[in-house]
């Protein structure tokens, strides 16, 4: 049997952390594709959502941000609006408002830019795998997958090296706020109202903010005005400036995506070398499937399952009535196993092209602007371990995240054999 068989009968919850504990539920996901594309979900934490699972049918409404809205929040987790202005940033926003933040940030996450640091990033690799593949056996998502992003956050956003494990930690305990491994404020265990005004509903949004505040204070009194997170100060076209709290907001989103996504797409692409052996001889033969290598591993990971939207006005699909108000779930890890779509879905194909999977949120104005960089760390990553093993095997089982939002490896054990 191949290991990438779903292995869940029925309908899995999918309001439920739980139902995700062992990765997705992928057979849920496939029987929703074929019997229930909309799919009328029961959510005991909240008003019941739409849940949308064929690759077409998100795809086209994605791109219409004007029936289907971004700012009333993006997770399936209700709130109100003071709760929603307290915590957006620029993801929980429409063009032109969404468009106007973006603009500032285009040029820091380009392609090109991006590119000047691939140096940086194969330096860093090297370094990370070495000192990993040295041990013979190892968690492969904490001794490699989380220290290249972690690392590259650094670089990128401007922070000092010795801050970035912690804000790695408050990071990991914003995004992955289900999962009693990484926070002690579990979402869906506990009444965390105290903290309801803050990012993910999470005291590590509280010091996140005032880590953000003393970065900043310190920058300005040394008279340092270079980085993304200057760019992201400066007034907009029409002159208006970022309010603080919204600074702060991206800050968080900025510590926690930036770094999370990346890693479990790495976790993802190694724990798929274990499982399917001919992808270690594609790598090292190398050529042409460095151009395709990365997006497949992306689409693979999917580390973002879904994001939500909030309709706002009736609108008939399937024949059914998505009413006003209603919240709407993508399921992009539903999308990126659509057979409609992608050929032999559930095989990891470095080949595949095209691949226009929606792990960035594609086919719309909230595409991820982290994805070049993402793109080259991966790229990387797996061109520098090619180089240096020759098998790579499970040493146990591996864990997923308890999240219905992130979907991620978080230990996975591996033995390697050097090359």
């Amino acid at each position: 049997m191949t290991v990438w068989t779903p292995l869940d009968d029925g309908y899995a919850d999918l309001s439920s952390h739980d139902a995700f504990a062992d990765g997705a539920p992928h057979n849920t996901f496939s029987r929703l594709r074929r019997e229930d594309p909309l799919h009328w979900t029961e959510y005991e934490g909240g008003a019941n959502f739409w849940s949308v699972t064929r690759y077409d049918d998100i795809t086209k409404m994605n791109k219409n941000t004007e029936v289907f809205s971004s700012a009333r929040g993006i997770r399936m987790e209700d709130q109100t609006y003071e709760e929603y202005l307290a915590r957006r940033t620029f993801q929980e926003t429409d063009p032109p408002e969404h468009s106007q933040v973006r603009m500032k940030l285009l040029k820091a996450f380009s392609k090109t830019t991006m590119a000047q640091y691939e140096e940086d990033i194969r330096t860093l690799c090297a370094e990370i795998l070495d000192q990993a593949l040295a041990k013979g056996s190892f968690d492969a998502t904490k001794d490699i997958a989380r220290q290249l992003p972690m690392r590259m956050l650094g670089r990128v956003v401007g922070l000092p090296d010795d801050d970035l494990p912690w804000l790695v930690e408050k990071g990991d305990a914003l995004i992955a706020n289900t999962d009693p491994d990484f926070t002690s404020h579990v979402l869906d265990k506990m009444d965390t109202d105290a903290f309801r005004m803050m990012p993910f509903n999470s005291p590590a949004g509280a010091e996140l903010y005032v880590y953000a505040k003393e970065l900043m204070e310190a920058k300005e009194k040394a008279g340092d005005t270079s980085g993304v997170l200057n760019m992201i100060l400066q007034p907009a076209r029409d002159g208006s400036v970022i309010m603080e709290t919204e600074f702060r907001n991206f800050f968080c989103l900025l510590v926690a995506a930036g770094n999370d996504t990346t890693r479990y797409s790495i976790a993802a692409g190694i724990q798929a070398l274990c499982h399917q052996p001919e992808l270690l001889a594609q790598m090292q033969r190398g050529g042409a499937v460095w151009e395709t290598a990365a997006d497949e591993i992306i689409r693979w990971a999917t580390p973002a399952l879904y994001f939500r939207r909030t309709a706002t006005r009736d609108v008939e699909m399937h024949g059914k009535t998505i009413r006003a108000g209603d919240k709407v779930l993508y399921w992009f890890a539903s999308a990126n196993r659509d057979d409609s779509y992608f050929d032999d879905p559930f095989q990891v194909d470095l080949m595949r092209s095209p691949n226009r999977h929606l792990s960035f949120g594609q086919f719309g104005p909230h595409v991820c602007l982290g994805m070049w960089l993402a793109r080259l760390e991966v790229t990387v990553l797996f061109q520098e371990l090619a180089k240096r093993i020759r098998h790579i095997e499970p040493a146990g089982p591996h864990r997923f995240l308890r999240s219905n939002f992130v979907g991620g490896i978080k230990e996975l054990p591996v033995r390697i054999e050097a090359a």
